[in-house]
């Protein structure tokens, strides 16, 4: 059985109360743990795209709360929730993807640079795409992703 390195267990209700408190509207209280992190991604893409778009009307302010938005999704939600003690190597890359998008992101508001929010929204809608097949993909007879 293959071990995924996103974990509900490792910090109860983490997922939950991270993604309330990022204002993220859905009813958490009963989505499952995968459930959980496919809204955060749609959360963090929703809020990458609207900053383009704030970006492209001239939108600072709007753009910066967006992005705000968005590194606080990947980090207090996506990056909080690996488990680096059992997710091993693909934790860790995960971790530093997420570390980059982060990065791209600041300096896509700070320079007023596109292309760095075109980069992050690319990869955080690659890391999302994979998270989906994974999660509707059994492996062995249960589920390859194990939250």
């Amino acid at each position: 059985m293959n071990t995924f390195s996103y974990s509900a267990g490792r910090r109860p209700g983490q997922g939950a109360r991270a993604y309330a408190r990022i204002g993220l509207e859905t009813q958490v209280g009963s989505a499952s743990p995968q459930r959980l992190i496919t809204l955060l991604f749609d959360g963090a893409l929703a809020a990458v795209a609207k900053a383009r778009h704030q970006l492209a009307a001239h939108d600072i302010a709007g753009r910066g709360q967006s992005v705000s938005k968005a590194v606080d999704i990947v980090q207090n939600g996506l990056m909080n929730s690996l488990n680096l003690d059992a997710g091993g190597e693909l934790a860790a890359n995960l971790h530093d993807l997420y570390d980059y998008i982060i990065r791209q992101l600041l300096l896509g508001n700070l320079q007023a640079d596109d292309d760095a929010l075109q980069r992050a929204a690319t990869l955080l809608g690659q890391i999302a795409d994979a998270w989906r097949s994974g999660v509707d993909t059994p492996a062995s007879g249960s589920h390859a992703l194990t939250p």
